[in-house]
């Protein structure tokens, strides 16, 4: 029977009912749908509706029910979750089942399952994006002074540790934390209590339902309450971010794995190899994360369009935000696993690596700053280390190859020996010095910092500042 059959005459035409039922997908939201109506059935004792025994015998039923997990059988005549819970407490409870009801709706049991579901969502990608920072770290640890040339336009422009490459993405998935973080702060109210719309028929102690379930307290309007999916819409958004900085890393590395650059080498069990060419070894993990950026991306158009239209307050068009958001969480926790995955298993070919770092005037910035420090003006200083890399271009040769006699060429008179050590690497390297820059002693500050704050997100996230 359904839960709002009382008023019709006639049965839902078969092929909608299965076509507009919610519960095949939101079935996985039974954990929150239970504790939400244990909060609510011991709210309606304090109201006066149940009894200890009735209550007793209801948070049994729903004990049962959570023991027993998820259903993996389809039963279509179950609308939806919120349906199987009740009917199913009805079932063992009889009449005491039927009061578990009074004074809610389905419309705020929705917005509190997906709330509490969002939550624990963010909990878990705060956990592997520590995790995928861990393993950011370990590896800039691990590198040491090893050099990496750094790109600009996909063209060679400085050398750079390979820590602070690796920081670099650390600070992005840092960033990734701190905006789920402030999403998991705005979505922690309860709408519980709400009603259908205007508010529950029952006085409940909203209060009281919020804190059993670990909102930091009720939500401030009925209307907004039951139609509100921002935080679902915002946790998809950052989803997207998480993903295409995930994207970004896979082609860094995908790059750097090449024949052409010889760099990085992947771990080979996140790739696989080809069924015609016995040579291959494809990076398929990294691909499929650089795709999955797109498919991110499309649940949230997906959810952003569903909402931009509706007005107050909750309309079954909002049952279409579940599936993007379901999908959104399954594939951000699995990309975050295999990102941590690969990062914790490249390894690197170091002095391929330094040549590289080391070759193409790459030190020609680090040329015009010793004549600069010299007093010449930058804006001259430019210009003439421009000319010696022509020139060196033509004699092929790198800049700290030049003679005496073929910087005077290019209006650079200075002695050649303090010429040639201001343009080693060791050198080129430890000129940025300052905070955020690549020389040593800074990366090595920048790793204990990120170590600081990945030991802080240690803390339980409502403790967190």
């Amino acid at each position: 029977m359904k839960m709002w059959s009382g008023r019709f005459e006639a049965p839902v035409e078969e092929s909608f009912d299965r076509w507009q039922r919610s519960f095949p997908y939101d079935r996985r939201l039974l954990p929150y749908e239970i504790a939400a109506s244990k909060a609510h059935a011991e709210a309606l004792l304090e109201a006066g509706v149940l009894t200890e025994k009735e209550l007793a015998a209801i948070l049994g039923a729903l004990g049962r029910l959570l023991s027993e997990g998820v259903p993996k059988d389809d039963d279509a005549s179950i609308e939806d979750v919120h349906h199987f819970v009740e009917q199913r407490v009805a079932e063992q409870v009889a009449d005491a089942g039927l009061k578990l009801h009074t004074g809610r709706s389905r419309n705020e049991l929705i917005a509190t399952d997906l709330r509490l579901y969002v939550r624990d969502s963010i909990d878990h990608a705060q956990a592997r994006l520590s995790d995928l920072v861990d393993a950011m770290v370990v590896q800039a640890e691990k590198a040491g002074t090893a050099a990496i040339p750094a790109y600009t336009h996909m063209q060679r422009a400085e050398p750079v540790l390979l820590a602070h490459w690796f920081l670099a993405y650390a600070e992005m998935f840092m960033r990734d934390i701190d905006r789920l973080q402030s999403c998991r702060e705005r979505l922690n109210f309860c709408p519980l209590g709400s009603g259908a719309v205007a508010g529950a028929i029952v006085p409940v102690n909203r209060e009281t339902i919020a804190h059993k379930l670990g909102f930091d307290g009720p939500t401030a309007n009925s209307m907004d309450a039951t139609s509100d999916r921002d935080f679902a819409v915002e946790f998809v958004q950052h989803a997207v971010l998480v993903a295409n900085h995930i994207s970004r890393l896979a082609e860094d590395l995908i790059l750097l794995s090449t024949t052409e650059y010889g760099f990085a080498h992947l771990p080979d069990c996140y790739c696989t190899g080809s069924s015609a060419m016995p040579q291959k070894k494809n990076p398929d993990a990294l691909e499929l994360l650089r795709a999955h950026a797109g498919r991110m991306l499309g649940n949230s158009v997906t959810l952003a369009t569903t909402v931009k239209a509706l007005p107050l307050a909750y309309n079954k068009d909002l049952q279409e935000t579940q599936t993007p958001l379901f999908d959104t969480v399954g594939r951000t926790l699995a990309a975050l696993d295999i990102a941590a995955g690969c990062v914790r298993g490249l390894e690197f070919d170091i002095p391929r690596m330094r040549i590289a770092a080391a070759r193409g005037g790459m030190n020609a910035l680090a040329a015009a700053a010793f004549l600069a420090r010299r007093g010449t003006p930058f804006r001259k200083a430019h210009e003439s280390v421009g000319r010696a890399v022509q020139l060196s271009l033509s004699k092929k040769c790198e800049l700290e190859e030049l003679s005496t006699e073929d910087l005077r060429r290019c209006d650079i008179e200075v002695p050649l020996d303090s010429f040639r050590a201001a343009l080693a690497l060791d050198s080129v390297l430890a000129l940025h010095d300052v905070e955020g820059g690549t020389a040593p002693a800074r990366v090595a500050a920048a790793i204990r910092n990120v170590r600081e704050r990945l030991d802080s997100l240690q803390e339980p996230p409502s403790e967190r500042s």
